[in-house]
């Protein structure tokens, strides 16, 4: 008797019948034909695909006993039906991953399915693309574009806008705000004086060239001066004590009678030292003094 054995769930044994048996099923005899043995029973092949076959999970077929058969987790195969439910690609002695609906997949194809998605061309981005990732979201590098110039931004600098993304060229034309001294765009820090945009870089002193943010000032028609430059270069000299006017500090009040210019607490009678900012004084002489004090001179 020849034959050869089937394994699996449902094992069964194909051979030939040298000796005196009928089919289990249709009692014709199997002497010299080719039969199945199954559970302890001898059938012919008409009845064991009739009878016994396992059915393919995929083509709904049985699967006769000259098939060659595929099973896993009590599920059966006709071995060219063992195939990617997504490319086709046989899977026969390959690796598989058994998926919703009994459909068995390929690793390559598994490992497209389950990557994420590219939001530019929502493809799928597999181990090893070069991508870019921002707030849960991941594209492609060569995906990863401006919303305006459409130019790959990749691994480069850019400024998000609401469901969009702007290159740093793009940003600057678009949303940033010019500098009121060298009308470039801000694309970083800068401050705000008067209500117009600087660069800190261009907001500095007139003489000594020292960016002024955040210090102390004064402009003099259109020009900052830190207040050592301002002493030095602008500030009229008070002609009681000759020290610049600053307008910083004590005396911020100034004097002006002619063409000189006192610090209020310096205004004050040349004889008596009474100070006299706001009010009644007499020059005499080329000298301050109070109402009273000519008198007694």
């Amino acid at each position: 008797m020849a034959f050869h054995r089937h394994t699996g769930p449902g094992s069964y044994t194909v051979g030939t019948m040298s000796e005196r048996f009928d089919c289990h099923y249709c009692r014709d005899p199997l002497q010299g034909k080719k039969y199945v043995q199954k559970e302890g029973r001898h059938c012919c092949v008409k009845c064991f695909d009739k009878f016994c076959a396992n059915t393919c999970i995929e083509c709904k077929k049985p699967i006769g006993a000259d098939s060659k058969e595929l099973h896993f987790k009590n599920r059966y195969w006709h071995d060219n039906c063992f195939r990617c439910f997504k490319c086709y690609t046989s899977l026969v002695n390959e690796p598989f991953m058994l998926r919703e609906n009994n459909k068995v997949w390929c690793s390559n194809c598994t490992a497209a399915e389950d990557a994420p998605r590219c939001k530019g061309c929502f493809k799928p981005i597999i181990a090893g693309d070069q991508n870019v990732e921002y707030k849960k979201m991941v594209w492609h590098k060569d995906c990863f574009t401006c919303s305006q110039c459409k130019q790959v931004i990749g691994s480069g600098s850019f400024f998000p806008k609401g469901d969009d993304f702007y290159c740093v060229s793009c940003h600057e034309h678009k949303f940033a705000k010019t500098c009121a001294k060298c009308k470039n765009p801000i694309t970083s820090g800068g401050l705000t004086y008067q209500e117009q945009p600087w660069h800190s870089e261009c907001f500095i002193c007139s003489n000594c060239k020292k960016q002024l943010g955040g210090k102390r000032f004064t402009a003099v028609e259109d020009q900052f001066y830190c207040v050592e430059c301002y002493k030095e270069c602008v500030a009229k000299k008070c002609a009681g004590c000759k020290n610049p006017i600053t307008g910083f500090g004590r005396g911020t009040s100034v004097v002006n009678y002619e063409d000189e210019s006192w610090h209020d607490y310096c205004f004050k009678c040349t004889k008596c030292a009474r100070g006299l900012a706001n009010k009644r004084f007499v020059c005499h002489n080329g000298k301050i003094y109070c109402a009273e004090c000519p008198k007694r001179l």
